[in-house]
């Protein structure tokens, strides 16, 4: 009974490992798309207003 358990724990952790890592990736990912878009927004100020 405890070894079904134990493998349940470890597939459980393991899955939050992997979330976790995709959460960490995407929101870097997201960071940087806002940065740079951000970025062109400054560069193009002169441009906007009138």
């Amino acid at each position: 009974m405890s070894e079904k358990t134990y493998k349940t724990m470890g597939g459980s952790g393991a899955l939050n490992i992997v979330v976790g890592t995709v959460s960490i990736v995407t929101g870097i990912a997201c960071g940087v798309l806002l940065i740079i878009s951000g970025a062109k927004l400054l560069a193009e100020r002169s441009k906007m207003i009138i």
